[in-house]
């Protein structure tokens, strides 16, 4: 029944159905009715089972309109008392106990899931690190997690044991059954209730967590002179990520901060000592005087936490240079100076106008570019392969081509399967593709079974073998397949700026059918590229003459190389290491 309702409507139509079995219970528990009030009860029970599987979003909606779990669980328990009362008219004393019995399962579950968060707050998640040894310290005892995971509103399902044995004492004429199911269910709930309770006498009298103490005392004795700052969510932790290894080569002591749990656990393997302090106040707190120069590579409003320290020089480093507006953010002008990659991220910032100076602009290049090799087309041990990699469908609703995959992306995916001889075809979309669009995200999933029925890996973590390969993990990193790559086929984004260091041939995708002339102008790191039209009818020609090493890109490609990620000489990693250098002192 649940499976049939789709869509917006049908959420809401699930959840009524829903309040429906639960009303069915109630009014056949007050008249009498027990098989009536047996399949409303099971059905109510079923359903919250199904629901929570399968449709959590219409659980949701009845929180939103206060039809929560504690409310429906009441709901039930009431329909059993009033079948007890209506059905087996039992003595006084029997009555009182049998009424009695699922009231002491809830008093228990209030009582237990309150203590149960006193016990939480003494040992409060102030801090966590990563290469760190903060010593042995000592925390309140916490409870068996199976017993703080039942205890509190979850607890009263227990009273669940009642509505089979309402039934059964019903049909029998004898109240025992539920006398005995409600016995059972406040001995559970005493269990689990006593070992929290008795946990959170142990616990009292020990003082406050000492982990952010601990790291505190860490700061001191390590006294780090850079500090890379990552506000950001996990779904945006690929931003952190990359300056990870460049960080690590600086030959000063650096740390990474961090606010996000999540993000925490996603980070990227790092030898780097990691600090992550969730709450503002945690970490403003901190003592970061050794700190000389913070580097931020997002623009996040949690920034304001660590810019607020006057005693260290912020920089904006960002998380790739394109010529998308997110590169020309006006909030960078708060920072002492942004560092770009190339000239074309200072002449960006220059006709964006959004307050940032020329003379805090410094060009380091892209240290993270290192590893990206320069070979020809085709090698020796692989088929030519082509990398499409779109970016996402950006924050703005009203901009239709922003990335290539919805007007384009299946269309462009069926050329290079059907081209002769076959090339491989590499899928990585943007890490946060489809999660504003729905239709980005269909034709995304559409792409996938494109390249599965083509007997593709659609979930590869390797980039070994002659077959397609969907990307859509952490590994292979974007760069190490660039470095698989012999024809780049991306949006206007940093993926593009990062490639044309390999110097081999990439196409940009022009979804807008903006003249070319026009497009080259407004968007600079498409001066190298070959553009692609949204009927995608240039793109068997330009496979043919990128495979047969006659490219007349070439030397725009060299030209544009420098513009976007400056000379070869000194190498980003030193540029960036002097810069550092020079700020610290």
């Amino acid at each position: 029944m649940f499976g049939k309702l789709i869509g917006p409507a049908g959420v809401a139509a699930r959840g009524a159905v829903l309040v429906l079995f639960y009303l069915i219970a109630l009014v056949s528990g007050a008249l009498g009715a027990t098989w009536f009030f047996a399949v409303g009860a099971a059905l109510a029970i079923a359903g919250e089972f199904v629901l929570a599987r399968w449709s959590p979003v219409t659980l949701t909606l009845l929180e939103k309109v206060g039809l929560n779990r504690v409310y429906r669980q009441l709901g039930r328990d009431v329909a059993t008392a009033l079948l007890v009362v209506a059905a087996l008219r039992p003595e006084t004393t029997e009555l009182v106990v049998a009424l009695l019995l699922p009231v002491v399962v809830w008093v228990i579950a209030v009582f237990s899931g309150a203590l149960n968060r006193m016990i939480t707050r003494r040992n409060p998640v102030s801090a966590l690190v990563r290469n760190i040894d903060l010593g042995p310290m000592r925390a309140a005892p916490t409870p068996p997690q199976w017993a703080a995971g039942v205890v509190g509103e979850r607890l009263a399902v227990i009273n669940v044991l009642l509505v089979p044995a309402v039934v059964i004492a019903a049909a029998s004429d004898s109240v025992v059954p539920m006398l005995v199911a409600g016995v059972v269910a406040v001995v559970a709930a005493a269990v689990a209730g006593g070992i929290v309770a008795l946990t959170w006498l142990r616990g009292r009298g020990m003082g406050k967590n000492p982990v952010l103490p601990a790291v505190q005392q860490w700061l001191d004795s390590y006294r780090p002179e850079v500090a890379f700052y990552f506000a950001g969510p996990a779904k945006d932790v690929y931003q952190a990520n990359m300056w990870l290894a460049p960080t690590e080569a600086l030959e000063r002591r650096a740390v990474v901060l961090m606010r996000s749990r999540e993000a925490f656990n996603e980070l990227a393997d790092t030898r780097l000592p990691v600090i992550c302090v969730p709450a503002g106040v945690d970490f403003m707190n901190l003592e970061l005087g050794s700190v000389r120069v913070a580097l931020y590579a997002a623009n996040v409003g949690a920034n304001i936490h660590m810019l607020r320290e006057p005693g260290m020089k912020h920089v904006f480093v960002g998380h790739g240079d394109s010529d998308k507006q997110a590169s020309v953010n006006p909030y960078s002008k708060v920072y002492d100076e942004v560092w770009v990659a190339g000239l074309a991220g200072r002449e960006r910032y220059a006709r964006a106008g959004v307050g940032v100076l020329d003379a805090d602009i410094v060009e380091i290049g892209r240290p993270q570019l290192a590893g990206v090799h320069t070979f020809g087309a085709q090698s020796i041990d692989r088929p030519f392969t082509v990398l499409y990699a779109p970016t996402w469908e950006g924050w703005l609703d009203d901009d239709p081509f922003h990335t290539s995959l919805v007007a384009m992306g299946e269309r462009m995916i069926r050329g290079l399967l059907a081209i002769r001889p076959a090339v491989r075809l590499i899928y990585k979309p943007h890490p946060l593709t489809g999660t504003r669009s729905k239709e980005a995200k269909a034709v995304h999933e559409r792409v996938v079974e494109l390249i599965r029925a083509a007997g593709g890996d659609t979930e590869a973590t390797s980039l070994d073998g002659p077959g397609h390969r969907v990307v859509t993990g952490r590994v292979p990193a974007l760069f190490d397949c660039f470095n698989q790559t012999d024809l780049l086929i991306s949006d206007i984004s940093s993926v593009v700026s990062d490639f044309v260091q390999s110097q081999r041939p990439y196409i940009v995708a022009n979804p807008s059918g903006l003249p070319e002339d026009e497009f080259r102008r407004n968007f600079p790191t498409s001066r190298g590229a070959y553009l692609l039209s949204a009927d995608c009818g240039e793109l068997e020609k330009i496979v043919a003459v990128t495979r047969a090493g006659d490219d007349p890109m070439t030397e725009a490609r060299r030209e544009l190389k420098v513009y976007l990620l400056g000379p070869n000489e000194p190498n980003s990693m030193d540029r960036f290491r002097q810069e550092v250098v020079r700020l610290c002192g």
